[in-house]
């Protein structure tokens, strides 16, 4: 079944009349059922004993990438040779500042705080920005989705400067979409990340074979660290959850031996590097080196690299834990490796291409070897799984294609595998190592999107230090003043080496960029029609209990992406079938800017229509961090809290022995004259005996209902009728449940320009044509799952 169909997205509706009226009084908001569901979040306390054992844990997870930046950042500082032992000196004084200003300060000390709930990433920024502001550029959202115990915001008072901001940013679209357009550039970069980083680390850690057998050619290492890349990423959809554990010990290890080293390294041969813990060494160090100095600063930014997969893979440990194993392990090792391998180069200045395994002492150097690509391998996983993991965010807030999510652990949320993603991560990764072959190629090309990331996250902290925290206009002035002059000059000496391999992050950003605003402006698009072509209640009502059409026995899901009103699948499909099941349920699966909703938080049923319509509508809303779990799971929970609505109304309808009060104090209306349109869009007077305080009684899952509905039944009388619907609506369950999707595309309208047509009726389409059906996102078995097929233009 296909129908043509053309709407004006620019008109709003303006007929506030009686229909609209009645509209809103049979379709209500889910107010008071979402507000009995209300509960204070409250934050864990951790003993020292537990917070020492994160802290441990933290390691295997979060600091890998940053850890084992010292295999190449000598190398990529100085591709050429050493002329002056004093530039040795300066470049560490630029690792200890850059180690102490961004990840220490800002990342560890600021930016980790602004953890939505404990997750971490451009997305997590963005969803408590969407909370404090109304900048969400799909406009699903509800008051009643405020109430969730994890829909955590303060309270902005209109006088505030905080105030004035949200008022400037929610002032028009264009704003919005600017910082739409920002988070997915720092998702784009950061996915490059992912491939990037599994390149470097395990090329850089694959070299240290070329130190005993200098004769071997650099493909025979290449071809090794492409066969540790091929095994990494085919053993992903088993999930970390059976060898994480290891992760931790490796990474502990690692930075011990680093530091270890580094000592050693200090002592024998140069203790004067210490001096680069004097700023001085940097302004002679540019003073001397010039524009070379300058264009080194790429180099000097791998150091920090990782800083942003440290924030991202947030989310199973406190904060505390982040900074406690920060500042006790990971700071002073690194400091320590740093310095203990600029003590070597100033007397082996010719080692500088292999600066990290040359300094090993002889003794060491093959478990050291083992360790490093072990360490590697360790940080690989940590920036694969924050790309599942940002890439699971931005499916869940509309902005990327419906991709296959599988959970690979059932003790941790955050643990998933995405087949489509990991293959071509594998690929892509494959082909930057073999195409490069060296690390100074690879290395230019991770800074550049390392440092586009720190750029966007730097502007989302200011957003949520004036919206969130409401910090003083000061204090966020020097925040933004610090951040983007040590960002901007990392960001201007990187693109320097745009054509030395800093082109690859750029082009990998653009492509993810591309295709997830597109997919993003199709959605937005498609929710804006779907929106307007919604059909009246009242037009629907008036077709009385049977709906014009034969009711069979069953139950009929129709999947909406609309939280209140009839979507026009529903109209285009009893106008063109002569039957219909005896029970719709109108089924919302919304995601929110939220981290996770609780389970007993998760659905929302109401009625729609009198009883003998047997007509309900149920919300099911999730975080960006939870899945949608199996369709038998899904359609259990839904059934249970839908038994459990009419079971609580009943009790209701018993207790009642006044007909003078209906939901939120409404007076009961009955006979109001309407204008309902008929299948031809023209109107028609009708008289409509409709209670309206029957219509739409509402009941939260799990909760406790304090409704008052019309009606002066006895108690014996409500629990017969309870026991009735009861066994009609299990009945029509055993007699089958059918899962009723629209299969639409979306065209532009005639009239519309040539980028338009080119976004929605080329590559929106393609989009739509490779991504998962929503029946296999929602895992609807095919033989119950009926498509209505539709065109809108838009």
């Amino acid at each position: 079944m296909v129908s043509d169909m053309d709407v004006d997205m620019s008109g709003e509706d303006e007929s506030k009349g009686g229909m609209w009226a009645l509209e809103q009084k049979i379709d209500q908001p889910m107010d008071e059922e979402a507000g009995r569901l209300k509960n204070m979040y409250r934050e864990k306390k951790f003993s020292a004993l537990l917070l020492l054992q994160l802290s441990f844990q933290s390691l295997g997870v979060v600091y890998g990438d940053l850890g084992t930046s010292p295999l190449y950042v000598f190398y990529n500082t100085f591709p050429d040779k050493i002329t002056d032992t004093e530039d040795i000196v300066g470049a560490l004084s630029l690792i200890i500042y850059s180690l102490t200003l961004v990840p220490l300060i800002k990342y560890v000390f600021i930016v980790c705080r602004a953890n939505d709930n404990g997750q971490g990433g451009t997305f997590a920024l963005y969803s408590l920005l969407c909370r404090h502001a109304k900048v969400n550029t799909i406009p699903n959202q509800h008051k009643t989705d405020e109430e969730l115990t994890t829909y955590s915001r303060s309270t902005i008072h209109e006088k505030s400067f905080a105030a004035k901001t949200r008022r400037w940013l929610e002032g028009d679209a264009f704003k919005k979409n600017v910082l739409l357009l920002l988070v997915l550039v720092g998702t784009c970069t950061a996915i490059g990340d992912g491939i990037l980083t599994p390149a470097i680390s395990v090329l850089s850690a694959s070299g240290g074979i070329k130190i005993d057998h200098p004769g071997m050619s650099t493909d025979v290492v290449v071809v090794v660290a492409v066969v540790i890349l091929v095994g990494l990423f085919s053993l992903q959809h088993y999930g970390v959850d059976k060898v994480a554990w290891l992760f931790a010990p490796i990474i502990l290890l690692w930075f011990l031996l680093i530091g270890g080293i580094g000592i050693f390294n200090i002592w024998k041969y140069d203790s004067g590097v210490l001096h680069a813990f004097s700023p001085v060494y940097i302004f002679r160090y540019f003073k001397r080196r010039g524009k070379n100095g300058w264009t080194s600063l790429g180099g000097i930014m791998l150091s920090i690299t990782g800083t942003e997969a440290l924030f991202a893979d947030l989310a199973h440990f406190p904060v505390s834990a982040i900074q406690l194993a920060f500042t006790v392990v990971v700071f002073p090792c690194l400091l320590l490796a740093y310095s203990g391998q600029a003590a070597y180069l100033m007397y082996n200045k010719d080692h500088v291409h292999d600066a990290f395994y040359r300094s090993i002492p002889e003794g060491i150097y093959w478990p050291m070897f083992i360790i490093a690509t072990l360490a590697a391998i360790v940080a690989s996983q940590a920036t694969i799984s924050a790309t599942f993991s940002i890439i699971k965010q931005a499916n869940a807030l509309g902005c990327f294609p419906r991709v296959k999510v599988i959970h690979t652990s059932s003790k941790f949320l955050g643990q998933i595998y995405i087949p489509d993603i990991n293959w071509i991560l594998m690929v892509l990764c494959i082909i930057v190592t073999a195409g490069f072959k060296n690390q100074n190629q690879i290395g230019n090309a991770y800074g550049t999107a390392v440092v586009i990331v720190m750029l966007a996250t730097t502007f989302l902290m200011i957003l949520i230090m004036l919206l969130v925290w409401r910090c003083h206009w000061i204090l966020v002035f020097i925040f933004a003043a610090l951040s983007l002059l040590v960002e901007c000059t990392y960001f201007s000496a990187v693109l320097f080496k745009v054509d030395q391999g800093g082109w690859v992050p750029l082009v990998i950003a653009a492509v993810f960029l591309f295709i997830m605003y597109i997919w993003h402006y199709g959605s937005v698009k498609r929710y804006e029609f779907e929106m307007h072509s919604k059909i009246s209640m009242a037009w629907l009502l008036g077709l009385g209990p049977s709906l014009g059409l034969v009711r069979v026995p069953g139950i009929g899901l129709v999947y909406t992406e609309l939280a209140s009103g009839v979507p026009h699948i529903f109209s285009h499909f009893i106008t063109n079938l002569p039957a219909i099941h005896s029970v719709v349920i109108f089924v919302c699966v919304k995601y929110l800017p939220v981290y996770t909703v609780p389970e007993d938080e998760r659905f929302l049923v109401k009625r729609i229509g009198p009883k003998n319509f047997h007509m309900f509508r149920c919300v099911a809303r999730y975080g960006y961090k939870d899945l949608h779990k199996k369709d038998d799971e899904f359609e259990n929970k839904l059934f249970n809290n839908l038994f459990m609505f009419v079971r609580l109304e009943s009790m209701m309808e018993g207790g009642s022995d006044s007909d003078d009060y209906s939901l939120y104090g409404q007076q009961t209306q009955r006979s109001r004259d309407v204008l309902l349109p008929d299948n031809n869009n023209n109107t028609f007077s009708s008289v409509v005996d409709l209670t309206i305080s029957s219509c739409d009684s509402i009941v939260p899952a799990k909760s406790p209902l304090t409704v008052v509905n019309s009606g002066s039944s006895s108690g014996q009388v409500s629990s017969q009728r309870e026991v009735d619907e009861m066994e009609f609506l299990t009945s029509c369950r055993d007699a089958g449940v059918v899962h009723i999707l629209g299969n639409t595309v979306v065209r532009a309208r005639r009239d519309s320009s040539f980028y338009k047509k080119l976004s929605i009726d080329y590559v929106y389409a393609f989009l739509r044509k490779i991504c998962r059906e929503h029946s296999v996102i929602f895992n609807v078995p095919h033989e119950s799952l009926l498509n209505v097929g539709q065109v809108f233009y838009v």
